[in-house]
């Protein structure tokens, strides 16, 4: 296969987790126009956001290897096809009944994309190794966070139909990277799984389970902080910062995806293992930031929380992708990456919900601050479970042809 068309379909790969992670936050920043059009409390918007991560897990439980046996691009395209739906359903939404079919719908295609893009960022990798392929993800996941946040703040804030129009922004480049990835090889030889697919539990060889446990916990603890971020972050800055600007909102939140993807570029060459350490102390600072921000309605200290939320994720992202691409034998690495998105995302949409059902009951202020505690536990517990079992085991290597098709 060319060099060519090797780097064609690596990029391919990226524009997918790119579009995955904007399809996921796409309704961030109309949260708000929800609550106030649809008269929704805390907890139907966080509970709306977690139908998300429940769906993807489901998903990740019963497909989490098909992309191993049938193929990286069957899979992608089938998961990007359900990610369109999912922005038309949202567009067309009459009340917050479709909404909760097209967030499920939304979990659906990212659950079938998410694993067997990044697994194949590994394997159209034409230089760099794994460590490239890893930056390189978290890269395309900041700026479709980056996008979703700051396309949605401006069209929400300055554009007709708020409720409706950022998805189909969404939808048309949904329709560009179908496309692309049709062009894409049908299968890496190496890569595949001989044995015949099947719905069945997703296995991790007992010599993995140290590593994927430390990238479980660095992926869940970025997703968990994100998680309230993405679910509240623009209801927080509106009645707790009291910023009524939902452009100033999105680009403040954006900066968490920038620094993220920043982070990634600059860290590239950190070991995985070290990148999850400090990521997990410096995401517990940015929670810190964030109860200070919501205690004394401080814009600066809120935006100086995202600089350091972003740091953090991007850091805990990158180890935990990090950890896997190095040690996964390549014919399960979809399965092993399905593992640790399972994880997180499951963790983030029991903690947004958690968050939501007390903002609700007691306030969003103090939310904030019994959540607060919870995330900086988990971040600090990630970076000791990162020195513990960071260092095994010893990488696999594998020599990868790619089919043309």
């Amino acid at each position: 296969m060319s060099t060519i068309r090797t780097r064609i379909s690596f990029w391919t790969a990226a524009s997918v987790a790119m579009l995955a992670l904007w399809a996921s936050a796409a309704p961030s920043m109309i949260y708000p126009v929800y609550a106030r059009d649809w008269n929704l409390s805390p907890t139907v918007i966080t509970s709306l956001f977690a139908v998300y991560p429940i769906a993807l897990v489901v998903v990740l439980v019963i497909f989490g290897s098909i992309s191993d046996h049938i193929g990286r691009r069957s899979t992608l395209l089938v998961g990007v096809a359900v990610l369109l739906a999912g922005a038309v359903i949202f567009a067309v939404a009459t009340d917050v009944a479709w909404l909760f079919v097209a967030r499920a719908l939304q979990g659906i295609g990212v659950g079938l994309a998410m694993s067997p893009a990044s697994a194949a960022m590994v394997e159209f990798n034409a230089r760099g190794g794994t460590a490239r392929a890893s930056s390189v993800n978290t890269v395309a996941t900041a700026l479709g966070l980056a996008l979703a946040t700051i396309v949605a703040g401006a069209l929400v804030e300055y554009a007709p139909a708020p409720r409706q129009l950022s998805y189909w922004v969404l939808f048309g480049v949904g329709v560009l990277v179908f496309v692309a990835v049709l062009y894409v090889p049908r299968h890496v030889r190496g890569t595949e799984d001989s044995a015949r697919w099947r719905p069945r539990p997703i296995r991790i060889p007992a010599r993995l389970r140290g590593v994927v446990t430390a990238a479980s916990l660095a992926v869940t603890a970025g997703f968990a902080v994100g998680a309230v971020l993405l679910s509240l972050g623009a209801q927080i800055a509106q009645d707790l910062i009291h910023t009524e600007n939902s452009l100033v909102t999105g680009s403040v939140l954006a900066i968490t995806s920038v620094v993220i993807g920043l982070t990634a570029l600059a860290a590239r060459r950190v070991p995985a293992r070290v990148s999850v350490m400090s990521g997990g102390v410096i995401s517990a600072l940015a929670v810190g930031l964030l109860a200070v921000s919501a205690t004394t309605s401080s814009l600066g200290v809120f935006a100086l929380m995202s600089v350091t939320a972003g740091i953090g994720y991007g850091l805990l992202f990158l180890g935990g992708l990090g950890l896997v691409n190095q040690h996964a034998p390549s014919r399960h690495r979809a399965a092993t990456l399905s593992a640790v998105y399972l994880v997180a995302y499951l963790a983030q949409g029991i903690i947004a919900v958690a968050v939501g059902v007390v903002a609700t009951s007691v306030g969003l202020r103090v939310a904030i601050d019994v959540a607060a505690p919870v995330l900086v536990l988990l971040c600090l517990v990630t970076s000791g479970v990162a020195i513990v079992f960071g260092r095994e085991p010893r990488p696999v290597t594998a020599s990868l042809q790619i089919d043309q098709a």
